[in-house]
């Protein structure tokens, strides 16, 4: 395994270099410096790839690297403009930043070993239902060289936005590196888990409790909760929530950091400054998954109140500002609700359970995660004596809210109304809870060293400094990162309080995309015609036939047509010679020529039996073209003639 991942470093470093460095390169234009050039880097990055995405589209420009990198360099011009116009304001930089760079290295490296080993292999494919349209929506992209938010579901047939910065990053690593879709997949989601939401938790929590000790134990705690970043690799697979939660932290650090800023240089460049980056982090989010631009909005509204509440404004002036603050994210929370499908899940767990869950981070039937807890709960009784620091208990406390109501409150409205831009799904509202978890453990965790060395150098009579605690605080969270890591399993957890035992990106004799139908549809483009159309049972592992071979495999999705025809060739295509709707249901299908026979289907939520797709052999109207194992593709006959 080691091997593999050694072969394929450079696809990880392209990611990395993808990801970070035209973000590097424009905040540094703009003299951003310190963490906040690094932590903040991504965010802008995946906003100038998403826009150009759309503008190149705009244009008639294909997605390619000649025009991402003409792109990027008007950006930079761009830059330079800012530069002149609204140059960032500094302060003395930050003297120990080293030492939190070293604990963000630290925290990295074990996300990324915890993430290497769940997904094993650099090309592991997700079994799960949604990883084949994003998957496939990659191949879209390569395809149609349009990788617009507004052109990516037209491989389903959708029109429309749909948020595409996940798909326009992959796509292009895809071309610049020449690795596969899957490889490329999997470079982005360790770059994701490893490096930007780490160097994002670890600003943030420097921003809120303005403590370097804390923000280093963020750095190295960041992975300690199951909930985030992993299981949003493991549920779905929800790559584009796994982005937009990401980044988060680090959107929010701009917001909280502006008073600071104003505190340097309070003129309209900053304010202007100010708003660009605001603007840029809620594009970088909406384009990821503009479900979690709520989550984001929660807490900036807490926040900002807090600041009114705080400020010597006449009471009028206050209850105005509160107002708006609240009525806007009202108005911006229902669109976001109403925009989705609804709640398609219901609850799971009694109340108390729920709380216990919270207290204990023990989401969805999950082991409770002790020490992290522990340390949470200590940085929330610090935090609420602290007047300054009192917001962040409400907006832990908002937060966790969400996933209390996901797991307990069975009213349709409550759950559509509150949670229906993440579809009710208390996977998604449960990868949340590490936002301000994280924070507020490590700041727990800091306090603790601090007061333990100040107790012992009290009995002891030596003196303790300021930089034996950091270092002693690094050393206890590299504890409980590294016990964490090679002791606690990762399987993901359903709703029936049971657990996938097996990583999900492992093949097998009968996973969801068998060893046998990975390599029937890696061969599909030799074995058939480039033109040819074909058509499966999408409750087999053939929905990622689109992405692996190229050709038009259909569905391209996890879900079965919502049409009568398709019913009509799920019972009785492979008796077509005796049944005469089934001709004319494939030519609703665009007549394929090609089935793939990957068995009958399965019963788990999504999937289904598909009678009619299998057992081919001896079939009147039908041709094999080649075999794997159990599984064969075969040309229908019946119909042309």
């Amino acid at each position: 395994m080691i091997a593999e991942w050694a072969g394929s470093s450079y696809v990880i470093a392209l990611a990395a270099g993808l990801i970070f460095a035209p973000g590097l390169a424009l905040l540094a234009i703009v003299r951003v410096r310190g963490l906040m050039l690094v932590a903040f880097a991504p965010v802008m990055s995946v906003a100038m790839i998403s826009v150009s995405a759309l503008v190149l589209d705009l244009a008639g420009i294909g997605w390619t690297p000649v025009a991402f990198g003409a792109a990027m360099i008007v950006m930079f011009a761009v830059g330079l403009i800012m530069r002149w116009l609204a140059p960032m304001p500094h302060s003395e930089r930050g003297h120990r930043e080293w030492f939190v760079a070293i604990a963000i290295a630290i925290g990295g490296f074990l996300t990324l070993w915890r993430l290497i080993a769940y997904i094993q292999h650099p090309d592991g494919i997700s079994q799960s239902n949604d990883a084949i349209f994003h998957l496939n929506a990659v191949r879209y992209i390569l395809e149609t060289h349009s990788a617009s938010a507004l052109d990516v579901s037209g491989f389903i047939g959708g029109t429309g936005f749909y948020p595409a910065a996940w798909h326009g990053i992959t796509s292009m690593l895809v071309l610049i590196s020449g690795a596969d879709i899957a490889v490329a997949a999997n470079a982005v989601t360790l770059v994701v888990g490893a490096a930007i939401w780490p160097l994002g938790i670890a600003w943030l929590t420097k921003v809120i409790f303005r403590s370097d000790s804390a923000a280093a134990a963020a750095g190295i705690l960041a992975a300690a909760l199951q909930t985030f970043p992993i299981l949003m690799f493991q549920w779905g697979v929800l790559y584009p929530n796994a982005l937009s939660t990401a980044m988060l932290p680090a959107a929010l650090a701009v917001v909280l950091s502006i008073p600071e800023w104003l505190r340097l240089r309070a003129d309209w460049r900053t304010w202007l400054l100010s708003a660009l980056l605001v603007m840029t982090s809620v594009g970088a989010i909406a384009l990821a998954q503009p479900a979690t631009l709520l989550a984001g909005g929660l807490v900036v509204s807490i926040w900002l109140t807090s600041q009114i509440v705080r400020s010597s404004v006449r009471i009028i002036v206050k209850l105005a500002a509160i107002a708006v603050t609240w009525g806007g994210l009202a108005v911006v929370w229902y669109f976001f609700a109403h925009s989705t499908s609804g709640s398609h899940w219901g609850p799971f767990r009694g109340r108390l359970q729920a709380g216990l869950d919270i207290l204990t981070n023990a989401h969805i039937f999950m082991a409770p995660a002790i020490a992290v807890s522990v340390f949470m709960l200590i940085g929330l009784v610090v935090a609420t004596l602290t007047a300054a620091n009192r917001w962040v208990v409400v907006a832990w406390a908002g937060i966790s809210a969400l996933y209390f109501v996901a797991a307990t409150v069975g009213r349709d409205f409550i759950r559509v109304e509150l949670l229906g831009a993440w579809y009710a799904d208390p996977y998604r509202v449960a990868a949340l809870a590490p936002l301000l978890t994280i924070p507020l453990a490590a700041y727990g965790l800091a306090i603790t060293v601090r007061k333990a060395t100040g107790w012992w150098a009290a009995r002891s009579g030596r003196e303790t400094s300021d930089r034996s605690d950091s270092w002693l605080t690094v050393g206890v969270a590299s504890l409980v990162m590294i016990v964490i890591t090679l002791l606690r399993p990762v399987p993901m957890p359903t709703l029936y309080g049971e657990f996938e035992t097996e990583s999900l990106y492992v093949e097998g004799d009968s996973t969801y995309l068998s060893t046998d139908e990975r390599q029937m549809l890696e061969s599909l483009d030799e074995l058939l015609p480039a033109d040819a159309r074909v058509i499966a049972n999408p409750s087999t592992g053939s929905g990622f036939g689109y992405m692996l071979s190229g050709l038009d495999v259909n569905p391209k999705t996890w879900a079965p047509p919502v049409n009568e025809d398709w019913w009509i060739l799920a019972e009785s295509l492979r008796d077509v010679a005796s049944v005469p709707e089934v001709c004319d249901a494939l030519a609703t299908f665009g007549s394929p020529q090609y089935v793939l026979d990957f068995g009958i289907g399965g019963t788990e939520p999504g999937r289904y039996e598909m009678p009619g797709m299998t057992d081919f052999d001896g079939q009147p109207g039908f041709s094999k073209v080649a075999g794997v194992g159990d599984v064969s593709v075969w040309q229908i006959t019946a119909c042309a003639e």
